[in-house]
């Protein structure tokens, strides 16, 4: 062996060392692929190539066969004459679909050895040939069709098969038509290319099955993250499609702050571990409301626990109404003797006047007990005022208050339907999500979760909760998932106690908490200037409450 010969030798051991580094730390399995076929056509000098995966699918008959279904092609020479009908690069990254069907491993009864790159996934050996055109035992007629109608000549052929540390064949590695480092000239591969090539499919096998059970390990997490979500969904259907929207939303923003260049935001970026990290978080960020009860997730209106007691009211008015009619027909019949019929006339006002007071009265309770943005002081005493003011005799005949203490207090609630108990454990909710996700044994790149998806209902100030984080002690992930969440419930439209708000109105408010500190500012003027709220808008929204947004209105906003 020549001194040229062993020191190229070396400098391709060498290479294959990189090489082996570099696969394991790649994560992304199409990126791997595609480094795979690069390297092994670069280590062996090969013109083309083609990287094969061994898939299970079910066959006509209802049984599962095993295929090598194709997932990147290489060509150096198709490349160079950049013909668009014939791409360079097909799979993989590339853009350019491969429109070749699977080769079947069995046909028939038996295996498929005619396929070259059959026969090694088969026998798990590799094939060296000089010469597909005058190769024996294979059936290159298709090689030859193909060479025909693209004016191109496939000659050495390396098919080498990948085996995992399992000694499982997970595909095969066909490299074609070997050049000549100092000609160009197609020549056979050699000993040396074969056993490099060997090598690497080795060490790829190994790395990509490493990669696959990664994946699919992130798959099953995922799926129980879904099932969790599913859970709180089938509990409460006003809740589960919150848990998708807000990470959605959340990447959304993200995006936008990464690709923002100026500003306080200009020194954050974003990796694609970062994103999974945030995604992940996103999807888990209320997993807590699967402990909360559905009484209190579901509540539509103030009066409501198992049922509406509304309807209890109503029963009450109408008892009310009953026994002032009663009282007026007593009256009057009293009346009938001495026969006074501007008496009669009297108590029959008397009577419809106190009826529309009791049907004003039933109205104001039922319109408050829906909940709003805010109640007035003038309500509350109204509602005190009714509690106490009228007398009812319960069906065991037992005479008390209209309204009990728990009705006034859940009707006097000022915003939305919640009392101070119920708000506090939904509250809970979040100490909840933190206990569960802090409990998890999470690896380096996903340790961030916790803060994350816990920091959602802190605020900038300081006055949030849990932990009453300020905006200095929280991350630019935390803050973000913070406004997802707050614009996601504003405009949602499928909660029980209120209709989704229109764009104009969600803003506006949103502008509102960015003035009293409550989001961060920066991020609300990302959100706003980068058009991310119509983004989701357009995705996620009716409609009709897609209106039109006066930036130059928006609180706390300079356009």
């Amino acid at each position: 062996m020549s001194a040229d010969t062993i020191d190229d030798l070396f400098r391709r051991l060498e290479k294959l060392n990189e090489i082996g580094a570099a696969l394991s730390r790649e994560h992304d399995i199409d990126r791997l692929l595609e480094f795979i076929l690069v390297a092994a056509k670069t280590i062996t000098r090969a013109q083309g190539g083609t990287l094969y995966r061994i898939i299970k699918v079910v066959g006509k008959d209802g049984k599962e066969e095993r295929r090598l279904h194709f997932e990147i092609l290489h060509n150096d020479e198709f490349e160079r004459r950049g013909d668009p009908g014939r791409p360079g690069r097909q799979g993989g990254n590339s853009g350019n679909p491969i429109n070749l069907q699977d080769i079947l491993l069995y046909e028939g009864d038996g295996e498929n050895h005619a396929n070259v790159a059959a026969h090694a996934a088969l026998r798990g050996e590799t094939v060296n040939i000089a010469d597909a055109y005058t190769a024996a035992g294979f059936d290159f007629s298709g090689t030859r069709k193909f060479d025909e109608i693209n004016g191109y000549r496939s000659r050495s052929f390396l098919t080498v098969p990948m085996r995992n540390h399992e000694n499982e064949i997970i595909g095969v590695l066909q490299l074609i038509n070997c050049l000549d480092p100092q000609t160009g000239a197609v020549v056979p591969f050699s000993t040396a290319d074969q056993r490099l090539a060997e090598s690497l499919a080795s060490q790829a096998a190994i790395a990509l099955t490493k990669r696959q059970l990664i994946s699919q390990l992130e798959e099953l997490f995922e799926s129980f993250i879904d099932m969790i979500n599913e859970a709180i969904d089938e509990k409460s259907e006003y809740t589960g499609d919150h848990c998708k929207r807000v990470p959605e939303l959340t990447m959304m923003l993200a995006e936008a702050a990464s690709a923002t260049e100026d500003g306080p935001l200009a020194a954050f970026h974003m990796t694609d571990r970062d994103r999974y990290e945030l995604k992940i978080a996103g999807l888990l960020h209320d997993c807590g409301k699967v402990t909360t009860p559905v009484h209190v997730v579901d509540k539509a209106t103030k009066l409501q626990t198992l049922y509406d007691r509304i309807h209890t009211l109503d029963t009450r008015f109408e008892v009310l109404k009953r026994d002032a009619e009663i009282e007026m027909l007593k009256r009057r019949l009293a009346l009938r003797e001495p026969r006074d019929a501007a008496a009669e006339a009297a108590l029959r006002r008397d009577f419809e006047a106190r009826r529309a007071q009791l049907e004003d009265d039933r109205g104001f309770l039922r319109r408050v007990n829906i909940g709003g943005e805010f109640m007035k002081d003038a309500d509350l005493e109204r509602v005190r005022a009714i509690g106490t003011a009228y007398r009812w005799r319960d069906p065991s005949g037992r005479e008390s208050d209209f309204l009990s203490g728990d009705e006034i207090d859940n009707l006097s609630i000022r915003k939305g339907t919640l009392n101070e108990d119920e708000r506090e454990i939904i509250n809970k909710h979040i100490d909840v999500t933190i206990e569960m996700l802090e409990k998890l044994p999470w690896p380096k790149h996903l340790t961030n979760v916790p803060e994350y998806a816990g920091g959602h209902h802190e605020r900038m100030d300081g006055k949030g909760y849990p932990k009453g984080l300020t905006r200095e002690q929280m991350s630019w992930q935390a803050r973000i998932m913070g406004i997802a969440d707050i614009f996601e419930a504003l405009t949602a439209r499928d909660r029980p106690y209120k209709t989704g708000k229109t764009l104009s109105e969600s803003l506006f408010i949103l502008g509102r908490m960015k003035e009293e500190g409550h989001i961060d500012p920066d991020l609300f003027d990302v959100f706003v200037r980068r058009g991310v709220y119509l983004q989701y808008a357009r995705k996620k929204l009716d409609p009709q409450q897609i209106d039109e947004v006066d930036l130059n209105r928006l609180p706390g906003y300079l356009p």
